[in-house]
């Protein structure tokens, strides 16, 4: 399978059966990050994280109302 990454646009060839290949095939909306570029992000967000100044923004899970029985 091949493909590209979606910020360098890189195209990489990835085996047909490897878990990245199979999530890529069956959720198109996930996208792909070669090595470097996965590499790149991971430590530039560590180095954010050190400096104290990083705010991680999660999806807040308040929106599933919970539904009780009367």
């Amino acid at each position: 399978m091949q493909v590209k990454c979606a910020l360098c646009e890189k195209i990489c060839r990835l085996d047909d059966r490897s878990a990245i290949a199979k999530r890529l095939k069956n959720r198109p909306i996930h996208t792909y990050l070669c090595d470097s570029c996965h590499k790149r992000i991971s430590e530039r967000t560590r180095e954010r994280w050190a400096t104290g100044k990083f705010t991680l923004h999660l999806p807040s899970h308040s929106s599933k109302k919970k539904v009780g029985r009367s």
